[in-house]
């Protein structure tokens, strides 16, 4: 099952996409949030068979995130061996978790804001994984299967001297910038995708830069998210960003993005994104200066 969402910002519309026919969901299912997962998948799938879906066109209009409202979007770092090599440090033998707030999801088409005085903003694909039921202290890897909602393009953006200069010991500044986690065009149910060779690529400016596949993942996603279990109670509707793979501007390899320059990431089966960049305006007198200084 493929789903989106269309239309304005916080407006959106659920959509199934079948093939080349879109349905309207609106009457379905109130959105693809987490109240979503008690049942959604199911009544969607009553109601495509029974041919009651109204069509839709969504040509010309704006292609919002898959899914809307999480509690938590939890992201991995260095979970990729060649990335963590290029960081400059060892493979993790524990999964680094960080956390994003919900104000960075957006679409996955949407223009982004580089922050007013940022220098070394930073793109990362990875493969994003949405839950579909309540999990803790699942019994293994095997177990997690069961809780897997769907999976979707992401794009983890950074901005790497909030995250290391600035850190302050973790690594949450550099990555809670609004709209640093552009999500879809696509959520795909759990049952279309297999997880374990997915290939992830990335672009700037129309020139490769990350080209690797899930298979290079230290924590593979069922044992992930088994692992997560233990530390945190797991709930519908949470995304979990489960790291990137080499060939980011932090390997020191390629520049960071600057304004006017456009990424896009890729994942087989998941779809591709495209972002544009702009400098966001500094409002004056907030003292950002000497903080960032």
């Amino acid at each position: 099952m493929r789903l989106m969402r269309i239309g304005a910002r916080d407006a959106e519309t659920p959509v199934l996409e079948v093939g080349d026919t879109h349905f309207d969901l609106s009457a379905v299912v109130d959105d693809i949030d987490p109240g979503f997962w008690a049942d959604g998948p199911a009544r969607i799938t009553a109601a495509h068979e029974a041919g009651t879906l109204p069509e839709i066109d969504i040509a010309g209009q704006r292609i919002g995130a898959p899914i809307t409202r999480p509690a938590s979007v939890i992201c991995i770092g260095q979970n990729y061996a060649a990335h963590a090599a290029e960081s400059g440090s060892p493979a993790p033998t524990q999964p680094i978790i960080f956390l994003k707030t919900p104000n960075t999801i957006t679409g996955p088409f949407d223009d982004i804001g580089i922050p007013p005085r940022a220098a070394t903003f930073d793109w990362e694909v990875e493969l994003g994984v949405v839950i579909g039921a309540q999990a803790a202290y699942l019994e293994s890897p095997e177990a997690a299967r069961a809780v897997i909602g769907g999976y979707l393009v992401a794009n983890d953006l950074s901005e790497r001297d909030y995250q290391t200069t600035h850190s302050g010991g973790q690594w949450s500044k550099g990555k809670v910038v609004k709209d640093s986690m552009p999500l879809g065009p696509y959520l795909v149910t759990a049952d279309a995708i297999d997880t374990r060779d997915l290939r992830l690529r990335s672009w700037v400016n129309g020139d490769p830069r990350q080209d690797s596949t899930t298979a290079d993942m230290i924590f593979p996603v069922d044992d992930l998210v088994w692992r997560l279990s233990q530390y945190m109670q797991l709930e519908p509707g949470d995304v979990i960003s489960t790291g990137t793979p080499q060939g980011v501007a932090l390997s020191g390899r390629f520049p960071y993005l600057q304004p006017g320059d456009v990424s896009e990431v890729e994942i087989t089966g998941l779809g591709r994104q495209r972002q544009a960049y702009f400098r966001v305006d500094a409002p004056a007198g907030t003292g950002a200066d000497l903080l960032l200084s």
